[in-house]
């Protein structure tokens, strides 16, 4: 839950593209005690296993502009986190957009204390990642005025259709049950790439899960015991895409060589190669690693500069500070597989690595003055309250760890005041020096001036400079954020924020529910390619 000094933000401005649902950012503080597998390890090697959302560079840089604290001081990459500590982040929150199509309510039975719901495809079940008003748990407590629910069922964000909500804990896990034994009919439809074949098709492939993080699943004979039928149910030859009712299941339509059309993980050649992993992928276990290697647009620039902190030693300090000669894990390629039940092997190891990067590059655009960070660590995060840390055997557990900086009586000691001057709020002069000390202040290219294309290759270069163009229109002229300096980007098309799986019908104790066909899977349908 957000902490209570946090306002719901405001509307996106009304020039969002059509189709889509914005708001505007907002300053949010991060909470979190230190868990068991982060102890005795550096903050930097911890943010970058345990999260997927940004490059190392990125995570190295955030921590060096001075926003995360443990226990009320500043944390640097090397900083080792120890048993007791309180993890504070202060970030300048840009959601993602998601589809302008609303959250439906098909079905309400308060005696019995659930409802089913149609989801759209793009919206996070729970807040996750740099989602959190724009999830569905929020969006039906805020918007809908349910106290509280407890989700049955998970659809990925990108997919569509049937969940069934509890409105009390018990009701949940009583419905949960009936999903985990099996009980549960479920019917999806899907618009997969190719001629499926005419006659109904039955997989028997066990699947694994081996990265969570990417939320990567593929066929294994150690994983779970899973069957998917196959109905045709017309074939389009304009598009070459045919639309199936199934049991669900991405990775068995991969499988059969039949990806769902516009998925970006299982029908992605850049990651799985001319085959797209048809008839699975080999999985005798390995050992070979490989670190990643950066785009070749950013190597050589000053943002991939990995330089380390220096080692710290301060007896009274109540967090250390290690010197770090050797690489992270993230940066030897050590951790892919870590979090996998089963030795992987190459082609898998292979498959993540090529997942992280296509993900990284989809970000980098945006990291060409990634410098920013060198800024960020004195801005001041509007209307968010000072902090005041309680002593240590007071400390919850998570949620707001935030006081009024009026009310605060003690007065700071010599660290806290050096501390405070170092986090004053920088003027545009000086904000302007540090992002590029040969720009005239008086002009504020701060926002507005675009970095020339740097991408390796005409094409990529024509997009950059394409791109720059849609985020200054949509954005009044601006190319980064006037209150954290980070680039923005340029809003995806609707079409991209979901991929052609839709729960359409479940069968339960409690009743049959089911929603409309999506639109996608009528004869003739078209939609926007990405080029």
């Amino acid at each position: 839950m957000a902490p209570d000094a946090v306002p719901a933000p405001a509307p996106a401005p009304a020039h969002a593209r059509p189709g889509l649902r914005k708001i505007a950012p907002y300053w949010y503080p991060y909470t979190t005690m230190a868990k068991g597998r982060w102890l005795d390890r550096e903050i930097l090697e911890i943010v970058s296993t345990e999260f997927r959302d940004r490059s190392i560079e990125y995570y190295r840089y955030a921590l060096e502009s001075g926003v995360t604290t443990i226990n009320g001081k500043i944390a640097k990459p090397g900083t080792i986190v120890r048993n007791g500590d309180r993890i504070e982040n202060v970030v300048h929150r840009h959601e993602p957009p998601v589809t302008s199509r609303p959250v439906k309510i098909l079905h309400e039975d308060q005696e019995s204390e659930f409802i089913v719901i149609d989801k759209p495809g793009s919206i996070p079940v729970h807040a996750t990642g740099r989602y959190f008003y724009l999830s569905l748990v929020e969006i039906l407590q805020r918007e809908f005025g349910y106290p509280k629910v407890y989700t049955v069922n998970r659809l990925d964000r990108l997919t569509s259709g049937l969940m069934i909500i509890g409105l009390s804990s018990s009701r949940a896990h009583v419905l949960s049950q009936e999903f985990v034994q099996g009980e549960v009919k479920k019917e999806y439809i899907a618009r997969c790439s190719g001629e499926f074949p005419a006659e109904e098709v039955v997989v028997d492939q066990p699947l694994l899960t081996v990265d969570r993080q990417m939320g990567l699943n593929i066929v294994h004979s150690d994983g779970k015991p899973a069957q998917t039928v196959f109905t045709r149910l017309h074939y389009d030859k304009s598009t070459n895409t045919s639309v199936l009712h199934s049991h669900q299941i991405r990775v068995h339509l991969q499988y059969l060589g039949y990806p769902i059309a516009n998925d970006p993980v299982y029908s992605e050649t850049k990651i799985w190669g001319p085959n797209l992993g048809k008839g699975g992928i080999d999985t005798t276990p390995s050992d070979d690693r490989a670190p990643p290697v950066a785009p070749a647009h950013l190597v050589g620039t000053d943002t991939a500069d990995s330089t380390r902190v220096p080692p710290q030693s301060d007896p009274g300090a109540e967090t250390s500070v290690l010197p770090s000669p050797q690489l992270l894990p993230r940066e030897t390629g050590k951790d892919i597989g870590m979090g996998s039940p089963v030795p992987l092997s190459a082609e898998a190891v292979g498959v993540i690595t090529r997942l992280r990067n296509m993900k990284d590059e989809d970000e980098d655009w945006s990291r060409w003055r990634d410098v920013v960070f060198k800024a960020k660590g004195r801005l001041h995060p509007t209307g968010m309250p000072g902090q005041k840390l309680p002593p240590q055997n007071r400390r919850k557990r998570g949620g707001p760890a935030w006081a009024d900086a009026d009310k605060l009586t003690d007065t700071p000691s010599d660290e806290q005041q050096r501390q405070q001057q170092q986090s004053a709020p920088l003027t545009e002069e000086e904000a302007l020096a540090i992002l590029d000390p040969a720009s005239p202040p008086g002009e504020n290219p701060l926002l507005r001036v675009a970095p020339p294309p740097d991408a390796p290759t005409e094409c990529g270069r024509a997009k950059q400079a394409a791109a720059q163009i849609t985020v200054q229109e949509e954005n009044d002229g601006a190319l980064y954020c006037g209150e954290c300096y980070l680039p923005l980007h340029p809003d995806p098309s609707p079409e991209r924020l979901y991929i052609f799986l839709h729960a359409l019908r479940y069968t339960t104790s409690l009743g049959v529910f089911e929603t409309e066909m999506p639109e996608w899977a009528a004869k003739g349908w078209q939609w926007e390619r990405s080029s």
